[in-house]
């Protein structure tokens, strides 16, 4: 009887043996198919860890670079929890997980309700016990060399300890997250490492053609500072010759309350690019909130930012600028990014001394002369390039010709789906206006139309524009991308019709009465080329263009109606109202449209 109860327990351990041997092989084969990602490797762990363990939850923390704070990375099994997937908690709190965290040491609790903590009330604790209903709980560390950089927890919630052999197999599994999660850093760091050799190799190119313009330099090195330091809008700020004042030179992304050559700020002033340029140092807020002057945060706050970092443009001993970037969520810079921008601020002086050694060499006309014996190849390939954008701009809107050539490929201009901000508008009254007035008054209204919305629509940055008599049609977000499509093309629709606004009353005092009604919508369509050799259009089809049309119609003289998806989309800025359903031609059911809540009349 005795031999054939051991025969059984042997059978039993050896299937349990079997099978936490085939749990580390699947783990190991994801965290070979997972590079760039450690979730799949945390998901494998955590279900296998559960069922081999009979847990009842499982979840898995990480340590931030600072080892002051802990966030759930992954959880399995839970139906509440105390914190959500990437909620913080600080690591000095006392509880179980940031203490095995900050000792390294494994905590195996037979009874949570059996603690300190619990005993003295401790809100998480208790949520812990009462909502998700945790009795005994395991706990081992992530141990990366001597120090935890996370942990493995294991629940469940009945009184039933984990055995010596549970915490060994969570050990090993702890071990191989750690794997995980360092293969994906050192595939990360090779991944950095090369877009930043990109980066430098792009910007060194540029500085070795641009010798006459920093324009094209500042572009490329602001391009590759926002999009590798994680910036949603990056701005180099320049000192003039008298040393006293700042201008903005270039900027990527956008700001409202900031504009490049108009926005100037006095060196003795209390703004951080001021005090970065002022005493040669590195300005790092890493929230907007720590920012003292309360003229420079509501501006900046106004503009969506939360994190800012102002590098001077060191030249010798003296700064003559600075390199800003802006986050719009609070995450300070790390070293590394910040020494990045240091390496871009460093170019930008090459670029800024290139120009102006250059300029220095053209006053002088033998030397100038001299230099263009050996420029005479470089300048044959500036005019191929200047002729291939003037037969690219002969039947492409500007902003295509220059998008295509800058990129150095002409797939964009193939068929594909993108996500616009669509805006409609025309002449209220243009065709009764038209059968009576003479065909010069015609003429002159509709070109000085056409003139003023062709003056905002490109100070407002559209990627396209269509022209149909008093009708015209711009796009947002393709060819030339941008973050708030929706939000960029009411922007422009309010300048429009404010300038609309003016023209109309000086219309009337001539005998014209003409309106102006504009339709925005959201959503995606098809763009690409349409045509034939010599006759090309760059356009767009789809319902959201017919949608922002036949809002278009609808709007009365002074109304901006929007679609829904536009309406939701810029509601938090704007203040929106809904107009009713309506039918539209194309649609087969009814719509709910929305306008502006402010118009004007003529």
């Amino acid at each position: 009887m005795q031999e054939s109860t051991d025969r059984d327990n042997l059978l039993v351990e050896l299937r349990h043996g079997l099978r936490r041997e085939e749990a580390i092989r699947s783990i190991l084969e994801v965290i070979q198919k997972s590079r760039e990602d450690e979730g799949p490797v945390f998901e494998a762990i955590l279900t296998q860890a559960a069922e081999l363990c009979a847990a009842s939850q499982a979840s898995l923390q990480l340590a931030n670079a600072e080892r002051t704070q802990f966030k759930i990375a992954y959880y399995w099994g839970f139906e509440e929890t105390a914190f959500s997937v990437g909620g913080s908690a600080p690591l000095n709190s006392g509880r179980p997980i940031p203490e095995v965290i900050r000792t390294g040491n494994t905590i195996n609790i037979a009874d949570l309700i059996d603690t300190d903590l619990y005993r003295e009330k401790d809100p998480v604790i208790k949520h812990v016990v009462e909502i998700e209903g945790v009795r005994s709980w395991l706990i081992v560390p992530l141990m990366n060399g001597p120090l935890a950089i996370g942990a493995i927890a294991l629940s469940r919630k009945e009184v039933r300890p984990f055995v010596k052999t549970e915490i060994q197999l969570l050990e090993s599994f702890a071990a191989q997250a750690v794997i995980a999660i360092e293969n994906v850093r050192q595939f990360r760091e090779v991944q950095e490492r090369l877009e930043r050799e990109r980066a430098n190799g792009e910007i060194l190119s540029v500085i070795s053609w641009s010798r006459d313009d920093e324009k094209p330099v500042f572009d490329v090195i602001l391009s590759n500072a926002s999009q590798l330091c994680n910036a949603s809008v990056a701005a180099l700020v320049l000192l003039d010759g008298a040393r006293t004042e700042l201008t903005i030179a270039a900027l990527q992304g956008s700001f409202r309350n900031f504009a490049v050559g108009t926005s100037r700020f006095p060196l003795d002033g209390d703004f951080g690019a001021c005090a970065a340029v002022r005493e040669t140092r590195i300005v790092h807020r890493r929230s907007t909130r720590d920012i003292q002057n309360v003229e420079a945060r509501r501006n900046l706050e106004d503009d969506g930012v939360r994190t800012v970092l102002w590098v001077p443009l060191m030249k010798a001993a003296e700064a003559i600028g600075v390199l800003g970037l802006f986050r719009s969520f609070e995450s300070p810079f790390s070293d590394s990014e910040i020494a990045l921008v240091e390496t871009f601020a460093a170019q930008a002086v090459i670029a800024i001394e290139n120009v102006r050694q250059f300029r220095a060499l053209a006053d002088r006309t033998a030397e100038v002369e001299a230099l263009n014996a050996s420029l005479e190849t470089r300048v044959s390939e500036q005019v191929d390039e200047i002729e291939r954008m003037g037969r690219l701009k002969r039947f492409l809107p500007a902003a295509v010709a220059d998008t295509v050539i800058s990129s150095g490929s002409d797939k964009m201009l193939s068929s594909h789906r993108a996500l616009l901000g669509v805006l409609f508008c025309d002449i209220r009254g243009f065709t009764a206006f038209c059968e009576t007035a003479e065909p010069e008054e015609t003429i002159e209204v509709l070109q000085t139309y056409h003139q003023e919305m062709g003056k905002l629509i490109n100070v407002h940055g559209a990627g396209v524009d269509h022209r149909m008599g008093d009708g015209i049609m711009v796009l947002f977000n393709d060819p030339l991308p941008c973050d708030d499509p929706a939000g960029d093309a009411v922007r422009l629709a309010i300048a429009m019709r404010t300038r609309m606004a003016e023209l109309c009353r000086s219309w009337k005092r001539m005998g014209y009465r003409l309106g102006f009604g504009v339709g925005v919508s959201l959503g995606y369509a098809t763009v690409g080329m349409v045509g034939f050799e010599g006759r090309f259009d760059y356009t767009a089809s789809g319902t959201a263009i017919n949608l922002a049309s036949r809002l278009c119609d609808e709007a009365v003289d002074g109304e901006i109606l929007l679609s829904p998806r536009a309406a939701i989309a810029v509601e938090d800025d704007f203040q929106v109202e809904s107009r009713g359903e309506l039918s539209l031609k194309g649609l087969r059911e009814p719509i709910e449209v929305f306008r502006l809540a402010s118009g004007y009349s003529t």
